[in-house]
This record gives C-alpha cells, sequence and structure tokens, in this order.
C-alpha cells in the first residue's frame, strides 16, 4: 500500500487522504498511523467479514491510546463518496463494507470497530456469543474459564470458537442457523451461566455489579442483545500491546495464552498460516436445546 505525494494511497480505484502519517498510535509498540494503515489492509479480508451489513460503532483516539478518546456512532463528517451509511434509531452509522472504508476510518483514528449483532434492517441475531469478563485486570484463570464453558457446549451438540477480546476477556462464538432470537439464545446463554456458577462457584459469578464479583469471572450472556455491540474479530484494540481481538483453536486456549500475544506486528503471520479459525465452522441449529428449556421444569 504505497503513499502518494499528495497525502493520499489509492486503492480499489478511490482515494483515501492521509494525515499526519508519522503519527504514533501505540507508542510502546512503534505502530504510527501509516502502519497501522498497512496493518488494516492486511486485516481487511477477515475484519470486513464481520462487519460488513452491520451498523458500526467505532472508538477514535486522535492522539493514539494514552490521549483522550470518544466513541462514534454518527457517521463523521464529511463523508467520502465510497462510505456507505444506514440509518437506525435516527443514527447515521457507517456500514464498514469495503477497504477504503476501513482506510479512512483508520485515517480518523479509529482502533476499535464493534458492530452490531445483527444485519441492517433485521432484529435477528447474527451468531450467538458468550462474554467472560474478568474481574481483575491481569487473571491467570481466564483461559481455564474459557475451557469450562467450551466443554460444556460441546456436551450440548454445539461447536464454538474462542476468540481473545484483545482486552483482558474472551468471548466464545457460536456459528447458529438464522432464525433464532436473541431471547431465545438469552435462555440458553442463562443456563449455561448457571451450570456453571454452580459448578465452578469460585470462578464464575453471573452478578451483573462489578463491585459485587470480588475476583470472579463474569459470565456476561446478557451483552448479547439488539442494540448491543461487541468486539469485532479482528479489530485492533487500544492497548500497550497494540492486540487484536484473535479467534483461537480450543488446543491453545489449553495452553493459557496471553491476549497481547496476539497484536498487530504478528496478526498477518498467523493468519496466513491459520486463516480464519471462525470461517471454519458452520451454522448449527439449537432447536432441540431450546425445545428442552422451554418444557415445562418437571417434563425436562
Amino acid at each position: 500500500m504505497a503513499r502518494s505525494i499528495k497525502g493520499s494511497i489509492s486503492i480499489e480505484g478511490e482515494e483515501v487522504a492521509v494525515s499526519n502519517p508519522d503519527k504514533l498510535l501505540w507508542p510502546e509498540a512503534g505502530i504510527t498511523k501509516l502502519v497501522y494503515l498497512q496493518k488494516l489492509a492486511e486485516l481487511s479480508p477477515y475484519l470486513l467479514r464481520y462487519c460488513r451489513n452491520r451498523l458500526l460503532t467505532t472508538i477514535r483516539y486522535p492522539g493514539g491510546i494514552h490521549g483522550k478518546f470518544f466513541y462514534q456512532k454518527n457517521a463523521p463528517e464529511p463523508l467520502p463518496p465510497f462510505v456507505r451509511t444506514a440509518v437506525h434509531e435516527s443514527i447515521r452509522y457507517v456500514v464498514l463494507d469495503n477497504l477504503p472504508t476501513l482506510l479512512w476510518l483508520g485515517n480518523l483514528a479509529a482502533i476499535e470497530f464493534h458492530p452490531s449483532l445483527h444485519y441492517i434492517g433485521d432484529e435477528l441475531p447474527c451468531e450467538w456469543m458468550i462474554d467472560l469478563d474478568p474481574s481483575l485486570e491481569e487473571e491467570p484463570r481466564i483461559m481455564e474459564a474459557v475451557s469450562y464453558v467450551g466443554e460444556i457446549l460441546t456436551s450440548l451438540g454445539l461447536s464454538s470458537v474462542p476468540k481473545t477480546s484483545g482486552a483482558t476477556g474472551v468471548q466464545i462464538i457460536v456459528p447458529i442457523q438464522y432464525g433464532v432470537t436473541f431471547d431465545e439464545l438469552r435462555l440458553i446463554g442463562h443456563f449455561v451461566a448457571r451450570y456453571v456458577t454452580e459448578k465452578y462457584p469460585r470462578l464464575f459469578t453471573i452478578e451483573r455489579l462489578k463491585k459485587d464479583r470480588g475476583d470472579k469471572i463474569y459470565f456476561d450472556y446478557l451483552q448479547h442483545y439488539g442494540g448491543k455491540t461487541l468486539a469485532a474479530p479482528y479489530t485492533p484494540r487500544a492497548r500497550q500491546a497494540a492486540s487484536v481481538s484473535t479467534p483461537l483453536t480450543w488446543e491453545e486456549v489449553r495452553r493459557s495464552p496471553s491476549p497481547s500475544d496476539y497484536h498487530l506486528l504478528n496478526i498477518g503471520a498467523r493468519l496466513k498460516e491459520r486463516g480464519d479459525l471462525l470461517a471454519a465452522v458452520p451454522p448449527q441449529s439449537v432447536e432441540m436445546i431450546l425445545r428442552h428449556l422451554q418444557q415445562p421444569a418437571g417434563k425436562r
């Protein structure tokens, strides 16, 4: 991806302006804005897949990750002609469906990409996500907790893919067949959450108030709902290591990696070697699980 002398890059037939290319966005990792744009281009075949046709919220860090930041839902003006938008509940969202739009956002120092959990104009979830959120900034048990949840999902006949959030938590993604509602997935999520908190009470909690969780890992089955967002697979994060939200194999989880192990400077090589682990899992039916949970208690 080459820069032109006019301070722009030509990509897919579009001109994308680049300002302050030498601005350090991740000082500790030595990543400037220009390097960031190069890494976004490398990530784009994977990141775009999970943002396309969804409502996008970004987190922008104009001064780099240690400066002030803000969440952006409304599309910033002026909009280049190649940027598509969609209006939802009076908000005009950017639709991240092409590389020029991604690089335009990157030039605006949009570092994190949080798409809606449903497609534009739809109310049904695209996939099911469980969010495991540590109460401690450093939580050595997080991958152990992820393994336990994965085992339970397997016992329910569901294949799943764990992914680092890129921050402290981990999400577990279950590709599902279209047609399930958010409420139905909450019912299954509550069932799994209750099970793990009862089986591993020293590790998990479903307490919503952070001050009441102690050192336990919060099993968040409520965040996966209409109107909410979660960090997209392959989104960068505003952390010192320039970490990237990265899908893992269950074998890797058992080796207890750190989320900071996967970052902008090495994610490209990993993706060339392993590809998109999420794309390898086909959508699955949860109908039998729902049928069981929706029966009267005495008939289960």
